[in-house]
């Protein structure tokens, strides 16, 4: 029976772009983008895992280096889009726009072309599902924005758990979750991978290997770096943003040693070759 892969995703973005802070405030605040991500891919290249990084165009313009650096160590480079703003706040032209703009910046640095897209804050809805004929029409090939669960900033919660064609081009990879009765839990990372039990993740991922599936998990460079600044915040983003910050290192490279992950373009590769 063979191994089943996994999907280890990146957002990459500073600290202060998963705060809801917009654009034209973000002069303001200092760098730590490089913290995190050097840890990150110390553990990466630790368990020879590869990712994909969904790169925010913003984070790309500001350390070139650091995104030729992560494909020159034979990682996924995706968008994540330029501005990092909700999808359903858009319209379709600005969604556009945003789109084509961060394709400008990543295609002018690495030396493949770019597939895949995740939107920011998972905010691709019902609302805003506009998005996924925009990204066929950009030549992308995968997106992995639909987490299939009930969040007030995000999720489509009876969209499949498993990989389906949004449009006949396009390949939707839903963040990982498991299911409990008649309600989908989100285990595939983030604030959730801090807040649950180590062993809830790593049961909840096995059983979802145990269905023949591979889990799509993710992570943000900042999650690896609980020096960076704290700021008075609404206290439902607050609290999930700093929650156990410390941990992230550790539980991250008990993951890696317990399951395999690729790029989610292997993934897709896999997954074409067996179906």
């Amino acid at each position: 029976m063979n191994e089943v892969l996994n999907a280890f995703t990146v957002d990459l973005e500073d600290w202060y772009q998963g705060l809801e802070i917009g654009p034209e405030q973000w002069s303001g605040f200092a760098s730590r983008l490089r913290v995190g991500s050097e840890r990150l891919l110390r553990l990466l290249d630790a368990a020879s895992a590869r990712a994909t990084f969904f790169v925010l165009g913003y984070a790309a313009e500001q350390d070139p280096d650091l995104i030729r650096e992560i494909r020159a160590r034979g990682h996924e480079i995706g968008t994540h889009g330029y501005a990092h703003r909700l999808v359903y706040r858009l319209d379709p032209e600005e969604f556009k726009r945003d789109i084509e703009r961060s394709l400008d910046i990543l295609t002018g640095l690495v030396d493949t072309p770019i597939h895949t897209h995740r939107a920011p804050f998972f905010s691709i809805t019902r609302q805003s599902e506009w998005a996924f004929d925009i990204l066929a029409e950009c030549g992308l090939r995968s997106d992995s924005s639909v987490f299939p669960v009930r969040n007030y900033r995000y999720g489509i919660a009876d969209a499949p758990r498993w990989r389906y064609q949004v449009r006949p081009q396009l390949a939707e990879f839903p963040l990982a979750t498991y299911r409990l009765g008649r309600r989908n839990i989100p285990v595939g990372g983030g604030a959730y991978f801090r807040i649950f039990p180590y062993t809830l993740t790593r049961y909840a991922l096995r059983a979802i290997n145990a269905e023949g599936g591979g889990a799509v998990f993710y992570i943000h460079p900042w999650e690896l770096d609980p020096d960076h600044p704290r700021l008075d915040l609404p206290r439902r983003i607050g609290l999930t943003h700093y929650w156990n910050l410390a941990a992230t290192e550790r539980r991250l490279e008990r993951l890696l040693g317990d399951f395999r992950f690729v790029p989610l373009g292997c993934l897709m590769q896999q997954e074409d070759r067996t179906h």
